[in-house]
């Protein structure tokens, strides 16, 4: 089966429901054992990248990551490409519940076109490593005016055999109310779809958005690989 195939058989009126209930949802299956065995193996391969990101110099936490470089590898390009078209439509129906004026054009492409004219260039897919010891403090990954609204994380490890710990977590942010938090476990090849900043919810008196903030709890041991896919470029 080819990957636009497989992504277009994922559940997604499943996937969309959830991401209206709770700015997050799990695909399912989506890379099998042999591609995320390629993934993981670029991660020394330093050619492939344009920078690489130590996390407790920045007080991001522990752990390490590196942007892919330009041209982007084919299987990341083609994702990135293959899942946006789907998750445009969420991002315009929320734009819409939130009356905030976004707009967001069916393909990639265009899309990106729109982040380079605003001097948004630089590629934002990204390839992390965690080993024992090292989580990731919540956060938002805003590059950015030209932000797209969701991004996905694919679990290239085997949980139970290349680590323990190391749980995706999302934090909800309601306004006047205590943080909600969610943690997402996840298979080898599966992702994870999740809000970059803010959902709709409705309330008693129409929409308003609630903020949401992502992050890796403690890994107990083992080695942890992670690619994410972010749809907006940076500055």
């Amino acid at each position: 089966m080819s990957l636009e195939a497989r992504i277009a058989g994922l559940d997604w009126p499943r996937i969309m429901a959830d991401l209206d209930a709770r700015g997050v949802a799990a695909t399912g299956p989506l890379l099998d054992a042999d591609a995320c065995a390629r993934l993981q193996g670029l991660y020394p391969q330093d050619a492939v990248f344009r920078s690489h990101i130590i996390m407790a110099r920045h007080g991001f936490g522990r752990g390490e990551y590196k942007y892919y470089a330009a041209p982007l590898p084919p299987l990341i390009d083609a994702l990135r490409a293959a899942l946006y078209p789907p998750l445009a439509a969420v991002a315009n129906r929320w734009a819409m519940a939130l009356k905030s004026g976004e707009t967001y054009p069916t393909t990639l492409g265009e899309f990106l076109a729109r982040c380079h004219a605003a001097g948004q260039t630089r590629p934002t897919p990204l390839l992390l490593k965690y080993e024992a010891g090292d989580y990731n403090c919540l956060h938002q990954d805003l590059y950015g005016d030209n932000v797209f609204p969701l991004q996905v994380a694919i679990l290239l490890s085997q949980p139970g055999r290349d680590f323990d710990g190391g749980e995706f977590v999302v934090v909800e942010q309601r306004p006047r109310m205590q943080s909600r938090a969610e943690v997402v476990p996840l298979a080898q090849g599966e992702a994870v779809i999740f809000a970059v900043n803010h959902r709709p919810v409705q309330g008693a008196k129409g929409m308003y958005r609630v903020n949401l903030r992502h992050g890796v709890s403690r890994l107990r041991n083992g080695t942890r690989y992670t690619t994410g896919i972010i749809f907006h470029d940076a500055t």
